[in-house]
C-alpha cells in the first residue's frame, strides 16, 4: 500500500481546549496571542539528557520539541503529518520508505537542513554502542538510509515494520545538526552545544537549577497542526526543577512562575479554587503504569506466586488513597488510549486476598515469622523495588509504599521499596538485585514500549522471560500497517502476559497536568501522546 502525504489544508486540532484530555488553551485574561515576553514555567523532573536521541523521560519531552524537531508529528486520529519532511511514500511491500525534505529549514548553528543531516543523525543512532534502545527496537530492521538528493531519504527495511514511522515522528529520530554533533564535549549529555531546527535554542542550563531558552527568530517550517506558524510568541522559557509538587504549586499560586505540570490530587483545590488559575489534565498514550515482576528467580519464578501478588493487592483502594479519585485504574500493559487496548481484561483478576493466601498456602509459603511475613524453608516472601529517583513522577514513591502496606496486611507478602540515584538502580537491575520493576512508557504506538518491555532481548525486558512466542506475536504486530491486524496480535498478546502468565501488575495510566495563570494562552497537549507540549505556540496576555 502506498501512502503520501501533502501539505494541504489540515484542520486546526483542539489544542486549545480548556477541558479534561485536551489543553488550557485562551481565555479572557490572555487574550488574542501575542508576540514577546518572557515565560517561567516550573517541572517535576530535570532530564537525565539534553540530547533528544537519548530521550528516556515522558516528563522531559515538552522539553525536547522545544529545539528539536522529526520528519513527521503525529494528528489527534494517531496518524502522520509532514514536518521536517513535505511528505513520505511506503513501497507496496513495506520494506521502503521515501522521504521529501523541506528545503527552506536550518539549523540554529546557521547550518542546513538537507539529506546528508538526516542520514548522519541516523547512522549515528544505528551506530554501535549510542542509543541501544532505539537501535534494537524503532532501527531493529532498517537496513540503510539513502540519500536519494539534497531533499530526499530512503529508508530500507529487512522486513517490513510500521514502528520506522514512529521513529521518523519521535523525540529519538529528531535532527541534530551534524555540526554539533560532531563537535559536542559530552555528546550523550547534550545540552547548549547541540543545535536543532526548532522554535527556542537552549542557551543556558543550570544543573539542579533550570533550563533557559531563547527564541528562534529565523524559526518558519510549523507542522500544519502548531497552532500558528512563524516564530515563537514567547522570547524566552525558563523552565525551573521542582520536584516537590507543593513547591511548585507554591510558585504558581504566588506568582514566581506563570505554568507549572504535575499537580498531584492532595493540591489541586489550591489550583480549582482560585480564579486566576486554570487546571487542565492529559492521558498519557503508550504502556500503563506498572509491576514487572522479575521470573528469573524466586519467588516470581513460580506462577502461584506471581498470581497470588496480584489477588493479594486492591488496585482500587490504593490508587484511591494515593491519588484521591483521579488516577485512572490499568488492567493491561498497554494504556486505555490505545487503539489497541483490549477492554476485555478489565475486572478478571485481582482483589481477591482469600485466593491469594490459599494460593500461597498450596505454593509451600505456609507459615509465617515474627512479622507477619510468610516463609518457605526459613525463607521470607521478600520483593524488592528499586526506583530510579530521575524517573520517579507523579508520588510513585508513596504508592509503592502504600501498596508495600497493602500486601502485607492482606496476605504477608514483604515488598521492600528502595529509591535511589541512578547509577545504583542501573547496578541494581542489571545485577539481578530486584524482582519487581516499575514502568511506563509514553510512546505515541504502544508496539515501540512492547518491543522494549516485552521481547526476549528488550533493552529494558526486566521479567527475564525470553519467549518465542511472545516474540512471535511482536513482530506480527510490527509487520503491517493493517490496525484490525494489529489489534488482533496485541489482544492475543496481552491475554497472554496478563492473564496465562501473569507476569504484569498494573496499576494506573500515567496523565499529565497543567496549571497556569489565566494570563497564559496556548497551553497544550500533544495530540496522541497526551503529554504537555512545547512552548512554541504559548503566549501570555497583555
Amino acid at each position: 500500500m502506498r501512502h503520501r502525504f501533502r501539505l494541504a489544508t489540515v484542520v486546526t486540532l483542539a489544542l486549545l481546549a480548556g477541558c479534561s484530555g485536551g489543553g488550557s488553551g485562551a481565555t479572557d485574561e490572555a487574550g488574542a496571542p501575542a508576540s514577546g515576553g518572557s515565560l517561567t514555567w516550573a517541572v517535576e523532573t530535570e532530564p537525565i539528557t539534553l540530547n533528544p536521541h537519548q530521550y528516556a523521560q515522558a516528563k522531559a519531552r515538552l522539553l525536547v520539541w522545544n529545539s528539536f524537531e522529526a520528519l513527521l508529528t503525529h494528528d489527534d486520529k494517531g496518524g502522520y503529518l509532514p514536518w521536517l519532511a513535505t511528505g513520505y511514500e511506503a513501497s507496496p511491500d513495506g520494506l521502503a520508505y521515501t522521504l521529501k525534505l523541506r528545503t527552506d529549514v536550518k539549523f540554529s548553528d546557521g547550518t542546513a537542513f538537507d539529506a546528508a543531516a538526516v542520514k548522519a543523525n541516523t547512522d549515528l543512532l544505528l551506530s554501535e554502542g549510542y542509543a541501544p534502545t532505539v537501535k534494537a527496537v524503532q532501527l531493529k530492521n532498517l537496513k540503510s538510509v539513502e540519500i536519494v538528493d539534497p531533499a530526499t531519504v530512503k529508508y530500507t527495511l529487512t522486513r517490513p515494520d510500521v514502528l520506522i514511522l514512529d521513529f521518523l515522528s519521535s523525540p529519538q529520530g529528531a535532527i541534530v545538526s551534524p555540526a554539533s554533533l560532531t563537535a559536542a564535549k559530552n555528546l550523550k549529555a547534550g545540552g547548549v552545544e547541540l543545535a536543532g531546527t526548532g522554535p527556542f535554542i537552549l542557551d543556558r542550563y543550570s544543573p539542579g537549577q533550570e533550563l533557559h531558552f531563547k527564541k528562534n527568530p529565523a524559526y518558519n517550517w510549523a507542522p500544519a497542526n502548531a497552532g500558528h506558524s512563524g516564530p515563537a510568541y514567547l522570547d524566552e522559557v525558563t523552565y525551573r526543577f521542582l520536584k516537590e509538587s507543593s513547591v511548585r504549586v507554591g510558585a504558581l499560586t504566588s506568582g514566581q512562575v506563570q505554568v507549572i505540570e504535575g499537580v498531584p490530587a492532595t493540591d489541586e483545590p489550591q489550583i480549582t479554587g482560585n480564579p486566576t488559575l486554570t487546571l487542565s489534565k492529559g492521558l498519557n498514550s503508550g504502556s500503563a503504569y506498572s509491576y514487572y515482576f522479575n521470573t528469573a528467580h524466586a519467588p516470581f519464578d513460580d506462577i502461584k506466586v506471581r498470581q497470588a501478588f496480584r489477588d493479594a493487592l486492591d488496585v482500587g483502594t490504593v490508587l484511591q488513597a494515593v491519588y484521591r479519585g483521579t488516577a485512572t485504574r490499568a488492567w493491561s500493559v498497554v494504556g486505555p488510549t490505545s487503539p489497541f487496548y483490549d477492554k476485555t481484561l478489565e475486572s478478571t483478576y485481582g482483589n481477591d486476598p482469600a485466593r491469594a493466601n490459599a494460593t500461597l498456602d498450596a505454593a509451600g509459603w505456609a507459615t509465617r515469622d515474627s512479622d507477619g511475613f510468610r516463609t518457605k524453608n526459613g525463607k521470607r516472601l521478600t520483593a524488592r523495588l528499586v526506583q530510579s529517583a530521575p524517573f520517579v513522577r507523579d508520588r510513585r514513591d508513596i504508592l509503592a509504599q502504600t501498596v508495600q502496606a497493602a500486601v502485607k496486611q492482606s496476605a504477608g507478602i514483604d515488598l521492600q521499596v528502595a529509591v535511589v540515584d541512578q547509577g545504583t538502580a542501573t547496578k541494581a537491575l542489571a545485577d539481578g538485585q530486584y524482582e519487581i520493576f516499575d514502568n511506563s512508557r509514553a510512546d505515541t504506538d504502544v508496539g515501540a514500549a512492547l518491543n522494549l518491555l516485552l521481547t526476549s532481548n528488550g533493552a529494558i525486558n526486566r521479567t527475564g522471560v525470553k519467549d518465542p512466542a511472545l516474540d512471535g506475536l511482536l513482530d506480527k504486530a510490527v509487520s503491517t500497517g493493517d490496525n484490525s491486524a494489529r489489534s488482533a496480535s496485541y489482544k492475543e498478546l496481552q491475554q497472554k502476559v496478563i492473564t496465562t502468565d501473569a507476569l504484569i501488575q498494573p496499576l494506573y495510566a500515567p496523565a499529565d497536568q497543567i496549571a497556569a495563570a489565566k494570563t497564559v494562552g496556548g497551553l497544550h497537549f500533544e495530540p496522541t501522546a497526551g503529554v504537555p507540549g512545547s512552548a512554541y505556540n504559548v503566549w501570555l496576555g497583555k
